[in-house]
Parts: C-alpha cells; structure tokens; sequence
C-alpha cells in the first residue's frame, strides 16, 4: 500500500513540476496555506465560483472550435474574414461591442477564432472591444453611473476596437503577416478523409458519421479545454489574490483627484487593480464621488477590462510575445486616448 501511494504521489509530483501552469498554482495554494490559512479557502472557493461562472461560454466555445475543425467549417470562417479588411475591422469592433464576454471570457472565442485562420486585424478589433461593453453592462453602468458615461464608454468600445484593427493593418503593411499563435495546431484527423484538405475543403456539417472527423472534434475539444481550463484556473487564482490584498481604500487615494497625471496614472493601475466589469461599476461610482475626474474614471474602466492580470495571463499563454505586447499596448493606448477625449468633451457623467 505504501509502495502504491508512493508511486502516485511520484507520479502527481512528475505531472506538477512538468507542466509549469499546474506548478504555479500548486505554489500560489501552497503559500497560501503556510502564510494565510484563512484565505485558503476564500481563494479556492473563489476560483471555483468563478469557473463554474465562465464554464457556458468555455464549453460552448470550444466546443464551436473543435465543430469547425471536425466539419471544415473553419475555412468558412477564415473566409467570411478574407474580404476588404476595413470592412472586417469595422464589422469586428461593431459586434465586439455587443458581445457579452468578459476579458477572460472572450479569451475562448478568441482561440478558436485564431485557430481557424481568421485575421489577427478584425481578431485584434473584436478582442479589444468585446470586454469593454455589451447589452447587459451598458444597463448596469447607466443605472449605477449615469447614462452619459455609459453611452460615452459604448463611443470609446468601438473606436477603441477600430483603433486596434486598422493598427494592426497598418503594422502588417509594413512588416508583413505576423505570425500569432504561440504553437500552431497540427492538421486534425478529418485530414484523412476524402476531400477534406486542400485549398477548397469538403464541409460536412454532420461530422459525427465519419470516424475520422469524430477523432478531430475529441482531439481538438481535449486540446482547447485542457489549455484553457489550466490557464484560466491559474488567472482566477490571481484575481482572488488582488481582490485580498489590494485595499479599495488604497486605489481611492491613489486616483481620487484631478491633477494632470490622472489619467495614464488610471491607466496604468486599472491593470493589476480591476476586478470585473460588475465590480468596476460601484468602485468608479464612488471614486468619482471622491473626486476623481471623468477622464481618469473612463481610462481606469477601459484599461482594467482589456488588460487586467487574470485575462493577461490567457492572453501570455496563447500568443506569441510579440503579439501580446501589442495587446496590451493597443489596450493601454487606447484607454489612455480615451480618457483624454472623454475629459476634453466635457461631458457629464
């Protein structure tokens, strides 16, 4: 009996320390439980609440990815984004703002999106723009913020998409294609049936009557799922951290006036310091309350949902470097502008 629980253990402790994303939330858990017992728990129930929140837009997401692959409708895809690429661009921050996503949220949708071929311009666009607005939050911001700076954050959604798109179109202009994906998946196993591979791939929307295709959609759903859950485990992990040991109290007094630094200063800490779009509302309320300017209030919001910690380190673990840095500097400059637009105007929360 020894003997066997030693072999597991060996085998647990050979899976940790392979797989560095198991290991740094195995180390995050560990520190907890030596210097804070008592937030243990808190983090454990946390991330699992919060997985359990995002677990319909995971599975139905990866589960749309592994149908695209298994029936070839992934071409489709591609080529839905392959005409004029302003045009995507634009089509791409127009429903980015309409989604329903969350920064990590949108995190799925953006992977299998990649992997199917699509664009990074209109992927950039959507991905900027739709953590920072959707039906539900517009209510919800207008109701605990004010109508103006709900329909003033909807203006910066999109333009902040459109910024991103067409930034990325100017960028591969100039360079050329730029390579996005940290690893590119290998040809799944709907390859081997007839008509499948090649310029002009045979769909079949039906795929589960081939064996070969059912092979793809299990391989490419484990794939997508395991990747992601891991990941997104490790981000809400994080986030339960930051909502311990970042006191409300402390980001009120580091934004709450209206000096000339304001707003790159809300730019910046909207980062590591932002929750959710739900928890930002109540927080942006009251420091507005406390003298915070409208331009900073806009930038911290916006910043925070595009490029806070936890949908970072998704973002990290899916893209190349280059690629990521360009994320979060078309996040962060595109925060900041709108900040300085929106205190500019003038208008009224």
């Amino acid at each position: 009996m020894n003997t066997l629980v030693l072999a597991r253990s060996g085998t647990t402790l050979r899976m940790l320390t392979a797989d560095r994303v198991l290991l740094g939330i195995a180390v995050l858990l560990a520190a907890l439980a030596v210097l804070d017992p008592a937030q243990l728990p808190r983090s454990v129930w946390f991330t699992g609440e919060a997985l359990f929140g995002i677990a319909p837009y995971l599975i139905a997401a990866v589960a749309i990815a592994a149908y695209a692959k298994a029936s070839g409708a992934d071409a489709l895809i591609a080529r839905a984004f392959s005409g004029s690429p302003q045009r995507t661009v634009i089509a791409a921050s127009l429903v980015g703002a309409l989604s329903p996503f969350c920064s990590c949220g949108v995190i799925p949708l953006i992977a299998g999106m990649l992997r199917a071929g699509v664009p990074l311009a209109p992927v950039m666009a959507f991905w900027i723009a739709s953590p920072l607005m959707s039906p539900e939050m517009f209510v919800l911001t207008a109701a605990g913020i004010g109508t103006g700076f709900a329909i003033a954050k909807t203006v910066v959604t999109v333009a902040m998409g459109l910024l991103a798109g067409f930034a990325v179109l100017g960028l591969e202009r100039v360079q050329g294609p730029i390579d996005v994906l940290v690893a590119q998946p290998a040809a799944s196993g709907c390859c081997k049936a007839k008509n499948t591979c090649g310029d002009k791939p045979t769909v079949q929307w039906r795929f589960w009557h081939e064996a070969s295709r059912r092979a793809a959609f299990r391989g490419e759903a484990l794939t997508n799922g395991r990747f992601l859950l891991r990941w997104l485990t490790l981000a809400f992990v994080l986030e339960s951290l930051m909502i311990a040991y970042i006191p409300a109290d402390l980001i009120a007094g580091v934004l709450g006036g209206q000096s000339w630094f304001a707003i790159p200063l809300a730019t910046l800490v909207g980062v590591p310091t932002y929750l959710n779009g739900y928890a930002a509302i109540p927080l942006i309320s009251g420091l507005l309350d406390m003298g915070m300017s409208q331009g900073a209030a806009m930038s911290f919001v916006t910043a925070g949902a595009v490029s806070s910690i936890p949908a970072a380190i998704a973002v990290w673990a899916l893209v190349r470097r280059r690629v990521f840095v360009l994320y979060v500097l078309l996040g962060l400059i595109g925060s900041a502008l709108a900040g300085i637009a929106y205190q500019l105007s003038g208008a009224p929360v």
